[in-house]
C-alpha cells in the first residue's frame, strides 16, 4: 500500500504509523475517573466495511499527522488531508 503525503510525495506504508479512527469523538469529561464513555471510547468498537476516516502519522518522514480516508475492505487510499 501506498500513500500520498501531502508534504513529501508518494511514499510507502513502511513510513506511517497508523494511530487511529479519526471519526470517533473523544469523550469531553476528561477521563479523571471511568465511566461508561470512556470505556465505550477505549474498548467498544465496530468493525465496519467501506471507506473509513483514519489518523496516520508519518514517522518516517516529515513527521505529519494525516488524515487517510480509505475503504477497509480494499485498502484504497480515498483521499489524504492535513487536519
Amino acid at each position: 500500500m501506498r500513500i500520498f503525503c501531502p508534504h513529501c510525495g508518494e511514499r510507502g506504508l513502511e513510513e506511517f504509523t497508523y494511530a487511529q479512527d479519526a471519526e470517533r469523538a473523544r469523550p469531553t469529561d476528561g477521563g479523571a475517573t471511568p465511566t461508561k464513555e470512556w470505556e465505550g471510547y477505549v474498548y467498544l468498537r465496530d468493525n465496519l466495511k467501506g471507506p473509513r476516516r483514519e489518523y496516520w502519522y508519518h514517522g518516517g518522514g516529515c513527521h505529519a499527522w494525516l488524515v487517510v480516508e480509505r475503504d477497509v475492505s480494499t485498502h484504497e487510499i480515498l483521499s489524504v488531508t492535513v487536519p
